[in-house]
């Protein structure tokens, strides 16, 4: 059954290298990655006012490295947005930003259950999503990595009327590999946040993005670009797949639901932090598909 669902998903443009993104639904404000700005946080803020809501109700930082959780951000965050709930990153910080970050995430006043370490036993301790609709899915760190690229999390979004699959800095071809034998991967993502922000990696390969066929990709990157994200190898392979690529160089890029919030969604990519609109495009998200289905096929589906 499709659930009407009022769903945004929101990639801000920082001034420096790094991600922040936001996934949302009346149910469930997640922020993705500690990082804020002053171009940042009055699109936050208005993103948490059309869903009536002070307050982040999930922080979900998929990695320790600075572009990804800076330690004066995450401060800000947690003073100002007060998450209830914290997913944070279970292999061991090895720099001293990301140590901080821990420490900070440790100090913060709320239930101990309410912060959750994303590690491989925890990975191991969920059980296997079998059913269509409207659960959020943990897909790595499944096994311990001797690079800390390789433990960011990944997770795919798909609590509203479209879903996200956000890989963190992910880079192995095992890694890679597994994730090309999802079901669910492969035929309900319809946005794919790049892998390491759109380097030559496993995950940024035709091989990958054939698999999973995502209907956009999003790549996070600052305007100076220092970096030069996402690579030019991985904007031909888009390229000839025919899948569009938007960058926050310039501006956010905001993905919400419409008509209804069942199926369509409308995206649109923004210039100068949300002044000026560079193109506006539809889409119908890929898990309506099965959920028009009687309930005797998409159970069947599941079985082989």
């Amino acid at each position: 059954m499709i659930e009407p669902r009022k769903t945004r998903f929101r990639a801000y443009q920082l001034q420096q290298t790094g991600s922040l993104m936001s996934y949302a639904t009346h149910e469930n404000f997640t922020l993705l990655e500690a990082r804020i700005g002053p171009l940042s946080r009055p699109g936050l803020e208005e993103e948490l006012a059309i869903f009536d809501k002070d307050r982040i109700d999930t922080l979900h930082i998929t990695s320790w490295d600075k572009d990804h959780c800076n330690r004066s951000n995450l401060e800000e965050i947690l003073t100002d947005f007060k998450p209830s709930k914290i997913e944070y990153p279970g292999y061991e910080p090895h720099t001293d930003n990301g140590e901080e970050c821990l420490s900070l995430i440790h100090s913060y006043n709320i239930n101990v259950k309410r912060k959750i370490r994303i590690d491989p036993p925890y990975i191991k301790s969920l059980k296997n999503s079998k059913a269509l609709g409207y659960e959020n899915i943990l897909y790595h760190p499944s096994w311990e990595s001797p690079l800390a690229n390789d433990n960011s999390t990944v997770k795919m979004f798909r609590t509203g009327s479209f879903n996200v699959l956000s890989l963190g800095d992910v880079e192995r071809e095992d890694i890679a590999s597994s994730l090309r034998r999802c079901k669910f991967i492969c035929e309900e993502v319809d946005i794919l946040i790049l892998a390491h922000h759109g380097a030559e990696c496993a995950l940024n390969t035709h091989k990958f993005f054939s698999h999973v066929k995502p209907k956009i990709t999003i790549c996070t990157t600052d305007y100076c670009n220092r970096y030069e994200h996402p690579r030019d190898s991985v904007r031909k392979i888009l390229y000839d797949l025919k899948i569009p690529i938007y960058t926050t160089k310039t501006g956010d890029i905001i993905i919400e639901s419409t008509n209804g919030h069942r199926a369509d969604y409308k995206l649109t990519n923004y210039q100068t932090n949300g002044k000026d609109i560079r193109s506006i495009s539809e889409y119908v998200s890929k898990k309506s598909h099965f959920l028009r289905q009687n309930l005797d096929a998409r159970r069947n589906r599941y079985l082989d």
